[in-house]
């Protein structure tokens, strides 16, 4: 299998954009689904726990784009790719 060219810092750039923006949709996701009307504050479920469920999900969509996520950011990079100039060396 041919490996890859490396990326341009333009593209870098744009794709670390794209899998940022991918973590936050994840991360919004994750939190909807959580969120149930019938859940109360108590010792466990408090802002503490809040916290670590925020953290959690935060931890979970960084681990999740960096190994492809749900494709949105590929998606984004290959929309936006096309208004970067590519230069090479031929």
């Amino acid at each position: 299998m041919a490996k890859p060219e490396p990326l341009t810092p333009e593209q870098q750039e744009l794709r670390e954009a794209a899998q940022g923006f991918e973590a936050i949709m994840i991360r919004k996701f994750l939190e909807a689904a959580r969120e149930t009307p019938f859940t109360e504050d108590t010792p466990l479920t408090g802002g503490g726990m809040k916290q670590y469920k925020t953290m959690r999900d935060e931890h979970f969509a960084d681990i999740a784009v960096s190994n492809g996520g749900l494709g949105f950011a590929r998606s984004i990079e290959e929309q936006l790719a096309q208004f970067i100039s590519v230069k090479r060396d031929e």
